[in-house]
């Protein structure tokens, strides 16, 4: 059991989210699917709240209401090993939602995710300064990131 798992809120799409990102993520799968019972506060038997796993972090999808929404000062950042991991994540999570600057994406909910390649960490951590602005000013011009562009831009190309 992890101590810590994320909640994230939703109007009444719970359940479809939680589907939608099992679908995204490998290794995932959903888990309970609480439902509300006679005490309300929405109609008996519809969704109260759903727990899935996405790569073995646990997550709980909440039909909470309209009180709440999404915002980008809290987002999931996936790492990336190679493109097509890059592309992969960015496409699915991209359908229906907002390509943002920098490797981000707002899916079709309003949730932000980040697709990161974790070469790019490495890169703007180098001990050369020259190196690690030229990586920093690629990815800033870049919405969905690109691990040759950046690569590039790291050997002053």
């Amino acid at each position: 059991m992890q101590k810590i798992a994320n909640c994230l809120w939703f109007d009444g799409r719970a359940e479809e989210a939680a589907q939608f990102y099992t679908g995204v993520f490998r290794h995932s799968r959903i888990g309970d699917v609480m439902r509300y019972g006679e005490a309300g506060p929405r109609e008996k038997g519809s969704v109260l709240s759903v727990s899935f796993e996405l790569d073995g972090v646990e997550f709980m999808a909440l039909n909470g209401g309209p009180a709440f929404t999404f915002s980008p000062a809290i987002s999931f950042f996936v790492k990336c090993e190679t493109q097509d991991e890059v592309d992969g994540y960015w496409e699915k999570l991209v359908e229906g939602g907002q390509p943002q600057q920098c490797g981000w994406v707002t899916d079709r909910f309003g949730v932000s995710w980040q697709i990161v390649p974790v070469s790019l960490g490495k890169m703007l951590q180098d001990e050369d300064p020259a190196k690690s602005t030229r990586v920093m000013q690629a990815m800033l011009k870049m919405v969905k990131l690109d691990i040759a562009g950046l690569e590039s831009a790291y050997r002053g190309e």
